[in-house]
């Protein structure tokens, strides 16, 4: 089986999904989307409001500061990349994942990842950075302590880069943090060898004149 029909099978499995209590309060599950041979994945913490609606992962503004961040650091196509959640339904009112929630829908991400092997895995805020840092057994302190070191693992298709930050939604919640986000893609465009000019860089955050994420897209306790 492809990479691309087995990403199907998966996203068709989530969809019918009632392995947790989310289940019975989704529009729709966000299984995730992108390249299915991506070196890059995304993965964040759960869906929002927009996601929930569109049945997409990161629509929303924070998806719009995530997009930009990929265009405008990594000279990529969000098409290039793969993006997801750990959890594929929006928790009610845009609470945290809880670990029961986390646990039952786990196997899904898990088989996403060793479908597409990426060569670089970007967790975005403290649920899945926890949830990867655990699997790889690494003790998860805080997502500030987190961010911006990139760690080598080996996921059982070979050896994977992992690059916590923060989630894009923080710049928008605190433009204090919005250094630490565009450090860390600046980071991660190292990695990948695509490293511009960052001083002719725009910043992700200026088209949005001010527009905040909260309440939209995943929940706003992101960094503990």
């Amino acid at each position: 089986m492809s990479e691309a029909s087995e990403l199907d099978e998966i996203a068709r499995e989530i969809r019918s999904c009632t392995r947790c209590r989310l289940h019975m309060n989704r529009t729709n599950a966000v299984p995730g989307e992108g390249n299915p041979k991506a070196e890059v994945m995304f993965i964040g913490e759960a869906p929002g409001e927009n996601e929930d609606l569109q049945g997409r992962p990161f629509v929303g503004a924070a998806g719009k500061v995530l997009t930009e961040a990929i265009e405008n650091f990594l000279g990529l196509k969000r098409s290039d990349v793969f993006i997801t959640n750990v959890v594929k339904c929006r928790p009610p009112n845009n609470r945290d994942p809880q670990d029961d929630e986390i646990m039952a829908c786990s196997p899904y991400l898990d088989r996403q990842i060793q479908t597409i092997k990426p060569k670089v895995i970007v967790t975005l805020g403290r649920h899945s950075t926890r949830y990867i840092m655990e699997k790889i057994g690494k003790q998860f302190r805080s997502i500030l302590a987190e961010r911006g070191k990139p760690i080598k693992a080996d996921l059982g298709y070979g050896e994977v880069v992992i690059l916590p930050t923060l989630h894009p939604a923080a710049g928008l919640y605190n433009p204090n943090l919005r250094k630490y986000f565009e450090e860390d893609f600046r980071t991660l465009a190292g990695l990948l060898g695509r490293e511009k000019d960052k001083d002719k860089r725009p910043s992700i955050f200026d088209f949005l004149n001010g527009s905040r994420a909260r309440g939209k897209e995943g929940n706003s306790d992101i960094l503990k």
